[in-house]
């Protein structure tokens, strides 16, 4: 029987048991039962206290690409112009075929890795791909871009049951989904020629999944979901980004961008019908007082977590917007001007976000988000020093922790002492002044981070990549999805999952790490902060990436 479990590095094998059709209630009542999709129950549990760490594996196989084929897929029916590959389908030579399309990735397997908080792998569960042999081509089934650096973060639902994550409804080996459109938002002016639902997926602490399609998104990728399923509610919260041609953007385009509302679906995958996007919040520079960008590219976000019945995001890429950190203000009064703090008992959002269709191409989706005060509100354009917020972390209500993935630069052959020298990235400690209402920066969390410097990969390539005249090997640059947990003595350990720089042709595609690191929750004189030191929890190997990471379902 085919298994939706690996091999883990112990050598131990689960395996699946099939056992009947999955209960859909009045929906599935309708569907025929020999399309109905079978439930899989695993023979694996995740355990509370356990991490989750999100695996991406690149199916490292020549004719995955052929060279001289021309990209992006379907080119020559779009506005878009097209490019010969230069490379073949072989890691991880294949992604230098980022430089003749900038929108090039390959969709690859998901695998969830559950681990000790030591590091230790106890078991992996894979998602459904069309690898397997149970997977047909309408089966419920979910991949990731490789090597889009900002997908499958892990989230655990309002209820801690359930972790949530994002990805594209797409076979494995599929070139340049992570820019393509979405069947229901489709861009003419997107140079990509292929349409590709993104979903969100949920699964128990049974390894049990759900699957629900969307057509937000359209031309980029949703990077993390969170379940709200608690007080009798049922949606996700999502993040992510929009848009990969010119402007204006279509309506789908800019409604399916940033910050999403999506009520989960039960059914098969080929039985949704997914309708229109329907944004959650918006935030436009405009509120500051700035000359208004391009619409919908002020909200690509990334980061995602809810802390106190309040939903924040991060944005920290793209040329437009601010690259801060941000919040959902609810009650229309914490912000007039762009920056404020969460009002005192402010409720989650419960609905989406108001559209007005009329005036969505000329003043883009009405404003309910808020920059958290004394982050930065300098534009993405001309900020300096430059900020990369990616993962929160909130110890309490007065202390928040907030990952910089460093500025990525890989400009010339000081890739590694310009990484090294960097002061932001790696995990800020933030602190809240209640008499101004302000947080302040009391610093940043680098020791044992190793930034810059170089480290070697088993089979990965040395030397120079010709197609950057840079070096293969790969040195961390800062850090993007994390976690933590509070002790009762008051030290906090934050888990992260690490960037890097390399000559690479996409540095998304380094073998990357998951480390940690212990600070005192009550300190805040830097000098004593530089003696906590970073470790190495657990490393990706040869193709592969390692994405979110996340406490086990059930972890309070």
């Amino acid at each position: 029987m085919q298994s939706f479990f690996t091999k883990t590095r112990n050598s131990q094998h689960l395996f699946l048991k099939l056992f009947g059709t999955v209960s859909l209630g009045a929906l599935v009542a309708s569907i025929p039962a020999a399309a109905q999709e079978p439930e899989f129950e695993a023979g694996i549990h995740f355990f509370p206290g356990n991490l989750v760490v999100s695996r991406s594996v690149y199916d490292d196989n020549a004719n995955n690409v052929k060279i001289g084929a021309m990209l992006p897929p379907n080119c020559a029916n779009t506005v878009g112009s097209c490019a010969p590959a230069t490379n073949n389908g072989k890691y991880p030579f294949v992604f230098n075929n980022v430089i003749p399309d900038p929108a090039f990735g390959v969709t690859a397997k998901i695998f969830l890795d559950q681990l000790t908080p030591s590091g230790f792998v106890l078991d992996s569960l894979e998602v459904p791909n069309s690898s397997l042999k149970k997977v047909r081509t309408e089966s419920n089934q979910l991949v990731t871009s490789f090597s889009s650096k900002s997908e499958i973060a892990l989230n655990l639902s309002t209820d801690g049951k359930l972790l949530t994550f994002m990805g594209y409804v797409a076979p494995i080996d599929t070139i340049d989904a992570s820019n393509s459109n979405t069947p229901g938002a489709i861009d003419p002016t997107n140079p990509v020629g292929i349409n590709f639902y993104r979903a969100v997926a949920t699964v128990n602490r049974n390894g049990k999944f759900t699957f629900t399609e969307t057509n937000a998104y359209s031309g980029n990728n949703g990077r993390a979901a969170i379940l709200n399923n608690t007080n009798g509610e049922n949606f996700f919260y999502t993040s992510g980004n929009a848009g990969n041609g010119a402007n204006p953007q279509p309506n789908g385009v800019v409604l399916g961008a940033g910050a999403q509302f999506i009520e989960p679906s039960n059914a098969p995958e080929s039985f949704q019908t997914p309708v229109a996007p329907t944004p959650l919040a918006s935030f436009s520079v405009t509120e500051l007082g700035d000359k208004a960008d391009k619409i919908g590219k002020d909200d690509n976000f990334r980061g995602l977590t809810i802390f106190n019945n309040v939903v924040y995001f991060t944005k920290g890429s793209g040329s437009n917007g601010v690259d801060t950190v941000y919040f959902i203000d609810t009650t229309g009064t914490a912000c007039p001007k762009g920056v404020g703090v969460p009002a005192v008992g402010a409720p989650l959002p419960i609905s989406p976000l108001a559209v007005n269709l009329s005036t969505l191409q000329t003043a883009g989706l009405s404003n309910n988000m808020c920059i958290l005060s004394g982050f930065p509100t300098a534009l993405a354009k001309s900020a300096n020093p430059v900020a990369a917020p990616f993962g929160l972390f909130f110890a309490n209500a007065d202390t928040l922790y907030v990952a910089d993935e460093g500025d990525g630069f890989t400009g010339d052959t000081t890739l590694y002492t310009h990484a090294a020298a960097q002061t932001a990235a790696g995990i800020q400690k933030w602190i809240f002044n209640s008499s101004t209402r302000t947080w302040n920066l009391a610093y940043t969390l680098q020791t044992g981070l190793d930034l810059g410097i170089p480290y070697t990969v088993n089979r990965y390539p040395t030397g120079n990549n010709t197609a950057t005249n840079l070096p293969w090997t790969p040195a961390t640059d800062g850090i993007r999805n994390i976690t933590g947990t509070v002790d009762r003595f008051g030290k906090v350990t934050i888990y992260g999952i690490t960037s890097t720089v390399s000559g690479a042709g996409d540095v998304g595609a380094d073998p990357n790490r998951l480390v940690a690191v212990t600070d005192t929750v009550s300190n805040t004189d830097a000098t004593k902060a530089a003696k906590e030191k970073f470790t190495i929890i657990h490393k990706a190997d040869f193709a592969e990436v390692l994405r979110g990471v996340s406490f086990a379902p059930g972890t309070k």
